[in-house]
């Protein structure tokens, strides 16, 4: 039974020192848990080179965006050229926040007249808070498109290294099993197999490293952005209440 079970452990001394060549000889378990942090090596990696793209897309279109902003006089000129920065998060907000102004303007017109200065007021004022509403929502909105997918590298960043660790556990204990079989214990015969678990724990700290790393960068980015989201917000919404003030 002790034989069985040491089956796949390299206890002959026979070292081949390349990592394929370890990577083939480690046993069942640990080749098990390799390749599922290879996955998520792969998958990490996929993410970080998409979300990389989709943020420096969404940064170049909002300082676009907001040249564009800066140099017109007036908002219907601004979201009808607003259209092409499909990638802006600044841009889809002041869409939003523009569409429900004009949806205020458009009931305010076709209600009944109101000669009550108070109650006129109070209409408007019912208006900025949706258009309010409208902003913050719209917001939300696009902080959660820029944050999808970071939960699995933040996951990454967590989990890999722990799996890595079960990996080299598992290995060292195939091998001291082996070597209680095999009744002799010199280094020629223990460094091998500990050297082939060993592997698992830097699989997995290579997997959760760039990770944790792109995943703080990009946190940062998205705050910064998000940032950027609410200083816009709150100009317009300092200018619509301005405009609602002179009519």
């Amino acid at each position: 039974m002790a034989d069985l079970s040491s089956a796949n452990v390299n206890l002959e001394g026979s070292f081949h020192g390349g990592l394929m060549g370890m990577v083939l000889d480690a046993g069942f378990i640990v080749q098990l848990v390799l390749l599922s942090l290879l996955f998520f090596s792969v998958v990490s990696w996929a993410v970080i080179f998409l979300k990389y793209r989709l943020l420096r897309k969404a940064k170049k279109e909002n300082g676009a965006f907001l040249e564009l902003y800066m140099r017109s006089s007036k908002l219907s000129e601004v979201f009808a050229a607003s259209k092409k920065f499909v990638h802006s998060n600044v841009g889809e907000v002041f869409r939003a926040g523009y569409a429900e102004q004009m949806n205020l303007n458009k009931f305010i017109k076709e209600s009944p007249p109101v000669t009550d200065s108070a109650a006129l007021s109070s209409l408007e004022l019912r208006g900025i808070d949706n258009i309010e509403r409208t902003f913050n929502r719209a917001t939300t909105l696009e902080i959660g498109k820029l944050e999808s997918a970071l939960g699995f590298l933040a996951t990454t960043g967590s989990v890999c290294p722990f799996i890595g660790l079960f990996g080299t556990v598992w290995g060292i204990m195939d091998t001291f099993r082996g070597i209680g079989a095999k009744g002799s214990a010199t280094l020629a015969i223990v460094a091998p197999g500990i050297s082939e678990a060993l592997i698992a724990t830097a699989a997995g700290l290579a997997a959760a490293i760039p990770a944790v790393v792109f995943y703080n960068y990009f946190q940062n980015n998205i705050k910064a952005m998000a940032m950027e989201m609410d200083n816009f917000v709150s100009e317009m919404l300092n200018i619509l209440e301005r405009h609602n003030a002179r009519r």
